[in-house]
């Protein structure tokens, strides 16, 4: 079922690249998604990708209680980007922005950061995150892993009767900027990551292969890379008991949920757990709150996530 506002695709006319944005819905309020740039093997997959991760952004903003939908925006890379060809096809997507007139309002997301917003406020009013130094909240790393250890937090006391991840084994799949602070916030955990990219090991923590981490026994999983990486087929191995994590879209379809109820694995929806970027970015840039008051809103997804479990 259709389920979006709208869809648009484009070819740019300076890189000569594919650019789209999926509006999922506006019915709360201009839709706010971030604007991801990579490379897909075929176009219907970027499509695919772009209205999943614009209707997780309706939900996400829903369950923060955020007045704003969900939307998303998607660069395809189907060469090497030059630094030129970076400028080109961010124009191109800033002038696709402008087509819906505010009704989206982009930020970064994987391949994009604060620099690259700066390119799109030459054509378009409509991004957040701006460098600091540029009147930006710059990246969106730092609240977004803090809403997920607040989400560990809720999520440990239901399962572990402590909030407190002392000496539990954590994986956590992903070590980029959102990882590697999430490591960093697990004191006295024992801390598992993995990466495609092996240069991010760390002595300061363990390390197993990329197709080891979700087969890793431990207490819990962190699933902090791409999205669609719990199928019925990698459900079947895990040995977690607890599973948060800041990626979006985790589940590669509703029906997996189910799987992990039935195994008696306790799953946090991604669209609560890693909605920190976006609640601390909405508090400054759209509310005009000072950094504490920001960091106090992202802090109300421990008493989310209690309120969800609860209901269980």
């Amino acid at each position: 079922m259709w389920e979006h506002e709208q869809l648009v695709v484009r070819t740019g006319k300076r890189s000569g690249m594919t650019t789209m944005v999926a509006l999922h819905s506006t019915e709360a309020g201009p839709a706010v998604g971030g604007c991801r740039m990579k490379a897909y093997e075929r176009i219907t997959d970027a499509v695919t990708d772009v209205l999943r991760l614009s209707k997780a952004m309706t939900l996400k903003c829903r369950d923060a209680g955020i007045p704003h939908g969900g939307a998303k925006s998607v660069i395809v890379v189907d060469r090497e980007v030059t630094p030129e060809l970076r400028r080109a096809v961010l124009l191109d997507h800033a002038d696709l922005i402008n087509e819906f007139g505010g009704a989206y309002r982009a930020g970064p997301d994987v391949g994009t950061g604060p620099d690259d917003m700066l390119v799109l406020r030459e054509r378009t009013p409509h991004a957040y995150c701006l460098p600091e130094e540029h009147g930006g909240t710059g990246s969106s790393s730092g609240p977004t892993a803090r809403g997920v250890l607040a989400a560990l937090k809720a999520s440990a006391q239901h399962v572990f009767g402590t909030s407190d991840l002392a000496g539990k084994k954590v994986v956590i799949s992903g070590f980029g900027s959102v990882g590697q602070l999430i490591a960093q916030g697990l004191e006295g955990a024992e801390v598992i990551v993995s990466d495609v990219d092996e240069s991010k090991r760390s002595d300061a923590f363990g390390w197993v292969p990329p197709d080891e981490a979700y087969r890793t026994k431990a207490d819990v999983l962190v699933p902090a890379a791409v999205g669609g990486v719990l199928s019925p087929e990698v459900v079947k191995d895990l040995d977690v008991r607890l599973i948060v994590g800041p990626a979006n879209n985790q589940l590669t379809d509703d029906g997996v949920a189910d799987l992990l109820a039935e195994r008696g694995i306790v799953w946090v929806p991604d669209h609560v757990a890693s909605a920190g970027g976006v609640i601390y970015t909405l508090a400054r840039e759209d509310d005009g709150a000072d950094h504490e008051t920001a960091l106090a809103r992202v802090d109300v997804i421990e008493a989310t996530v209690r309120r969800l479990l609860a209901r269980q």
